[in-house]
This record gives C-alpha cells, structure tokens and sequence, in this order.
C-alpha cells in the first residue's frame, strides 16, 4: 500500500503462536518509524527485534530521567553572616522541589557557618581545595579540612581560577583526584573563553579540559560536570538553551567515546553562566542539562525560582 500524504502510527502487539509478537499497526498523522517493514498492516515480528527496537527508545527516554537534577549556588566571594543568615533563612522556609538536589557553595570562612544554618536537605560546598591532605601552603584548604565542617562538596576547576589566578589543567586535575580520595564530591568546571569561541574551537577546549579531569577520576557518581562559558560568567550574557543544549550532547558523546556508556548516560552535565528565573526554564527543559551552577542569582530570593525550574 502506498501513502503519498504523512501519516503516523500506533501499534497493538499480542504473543504469536510461533514464538513471535504480532503487531497490528493503525495509521494515524505524523510519523512513526519501526526498524522493519510491515506489509500488509499486520504482522508477525521475532521477539528479539521487537523488544531490541523498543528497549532503545525507552533507554533514551530514561536516561535523562535517571539523572537527579543539580542546581549548585555558588556564593563566590560575597556576603557576611548577616546577609547570609538572611539568605539561608530565605532557603530554608521557601518551597522548594524534593527532586532537586541543591548544594551552596560558601566562602571557605563561612562552611561552618552556611552548614550549622542551612536545613539538611541543602548540601554545602567549599569553592576550592588543594591537592594534598596538609602541609606548608599558606592559604590554601585540604578536602580533610573542609569534612571536618560537615561539608561534602567542592567546586574546581571555575574559570575565575583557571584565568584569574592562573591555575593549570594539571594542577586541577590533581585537586580532583585527591578530593574524590578524600571522599568529597567535585563540581569540575570547564568552558571556553569569548575567543576561544569566535575562533570555532569550543569542542577542543572543553574536551582537553574533561580529558583532565576524566584522567583523575575512579568514581564517576561523585562528579558533576558544570559546563560554563567564560563569556557568559557575570557579563549578564547567556548561551541561548540551543547552544548549551549542543555543547552538553557533544560532552556526553565525548564521554561515551572515551570514557564509557554508563557514564554518559548517568553523570549530571550542568550549565553555569548568567542564569537567572527567567532563563532557567528554558534551560532546563533541554534534555542533556541536567542542572545548573548560579552566581549571582544564588545570593537572591530568585534562586528558589531557578531550584523550581523543572517543577
């Protein structure tokens, strides 16, 4: 039978009676594809290829699904107890979605604080850490340090430490691998530079900077991967939904490539720069971001709004 005009279809199946699954297909409107020919309506398909065709799309479907969405504030360097106080008093009596997992990232002076204060349901991040449990480095904090405050996150590799104070992809691949030893979760940051993106080499950058961290990592459940363009940290500019969305699935590819199937599949892809309530639904609704990393947006009562953005 030919069909000129586009159609699609649903199928009913029922057991066969030789070993097979007999699909009978009704013809509706738009499109609906099936990996083998159906000629006449109804048809007898082994078993196999039925449920090998269907468990694909279901595994696409639940993939993302599987994946807890991941909403980090990072404070930076901002606030005192007063207006923290406030802040964490803002979070802890606002609504926010039980689906949602929410970790606040502290100045190193205030973990204890932002920890003693903030309801159990939100962890705490410290916003760096070094390489090496103790030692002569003056100014620096150890994953050890940051336990003993009862905080479980670290956020690395951020841009401002990449190009403000000059930290090399090594250096954060190292900080990785011991916090991850020292049983903290790692937030690993990596994005391009405006020019780096004018000059067509997004992909490159971004790949070398995960080759880093993925060399450093044995237990992908504690990482979330927290893509920011450096263009788009605090300038008030935003990769459209479009473009984070392509640069998210091209990481999971990557990671699929290089690294495994299931860890593509299941490690949090998060993006960071400028979002704010009104960008975040947007944002979220693309179906390899799986969070977000906030600036600025997290020292207001707005980053409820952005926790919600999948509510």
């Amino acid at each position: 039978m030919e069909m000129r005009s586009r159609m699609s279809c649903h199928t009913n199946q029922s057991p066969d009676m030789r070993g097979g699954v007999r699909i009978s297909v009704f013809i509706n409107t738009p499109s609906c594809p099936l990996p083998f020919a159906l000629s006449p309506q109804t048809r007898t398909v082994p078993f196999s290829r039925f449920f090998h065709f269907h468990s694909k799309v279901s595994q696409k479907k639940s993939a993302n699904m599987s994946r807890k969405f991941f909403v980090g504030g990072n404070w930076k360097m901002n606030g005192d107890k007063k207006s923290l106080g406030e802040l964490i008093q803002t979070l802890n009596s606002g609504k926010v979605d039980p689906n949602v997992e929410v970790v606040c990232g502290a100045p190193s002076i205030y973990l204890d604080f932002a920890r003693s204060k903030l309801d159990a349901k939100f962890g705490v991040a410290a916003q760096n850490c070094y390489k090496v449990p103790k030692g002569a480095f003056t100014g620096e904090i150890s994953p050890a340090m940051i336990k003993d405050c009862g905080v479980n996150w670290v956020i690395l590799g951020h841009s401002e430490r990449r190009h403000v104070f000059g930290e090399s992809d090594e250096l954060i691949g190292q900080k990785t691998a011991h916090a991850l030893e020292s049983g903290l979760g790692v937030i690993a940051c990596i994005g391009e530079k405006l020019d780096e993106r004018e000059g067509g080499i997004t992909e490159k950058v971004v790949f070398a900077q995960t080759k880093v961290i993925a060399d450093n990592v044995k237990d992908w459940s504690k990482v979330v991967l927290a893509y920011e363009p450096v263009w788009a940290i605090g300038t008030g500019k935003t990769a459209s939904p479009q473009q984070a969305q392509e640069v998210h699935e091209k990481l999971r590819a990557w990671l699929k490539t290089n690294v495994s199937d299931a860890v593509a599949n299941s490690v949090r892809i998060i993006y960071g720069g400028s979002v704010t309530g009104g960008t975040c639904k947007e944002l979220a609704s693309q179906k390899d971001v799986d969070g977000f990393l906030v600036g600025g947006a997290s020292l207001k009562p707005e980053f409820i709004e952005i926790i919600n953005a999948k509510a």
